[in-house]
């Protein structure tokens, strides 16, 4: 059976539910005004980022692979919004999206591990 246009599911041969996957990178793009937590296994997302338009991209390497779960807590740890509150938006929108409360204040930032182009 052919599993055309889907991504990330459960199929014959491929064991990796959507949870369960794991990104080196993450960070923030926006595309067509609307900011989204986007996420890679290395840096070179950044080239496809500027390629297919998207701006305001700030990817940051993680300190481990982590899961979209994971990722949407460490960014709120860390304080990766860092008052920009489009991108504070998308790091809520990725918790809710994976059930995740973010549960700490912020309190950290990340000036020194961000990419920016």
């Amino acid at each position: 059976m052919a599993n055309f246009g889907q991504q990330n599911t459960l199929t014959e041969g491929n064991s990796k539910m959507a949870t369960d996957k794991k990104f080196a990178v993450t960070g923030t793009s926006a595309l067509d005004g609307k900011t989204k937590v986007r996420f890679a296994t290395d840096m070179t997302r950044v080239k496809i980022l500027v390629k297919t338009k998207h701006t305001d991209i700030d990817l940051i390497d993680l300190p481990r692979e982590m899961t979209k779960s994971e990722i949407a807590q460490y960014l709120h740890e860390i304080n990766f919004a860092n008052g920009r509150p489009e991108v504070a938006e998308a790091i809520a929108d990725l918790a809710k999206k994976n059930k995740v409360a973010l549960t700490t204040t912020p309190t950290a930032t990340t000036a020194d591990t961000a990419v920016t182009a």
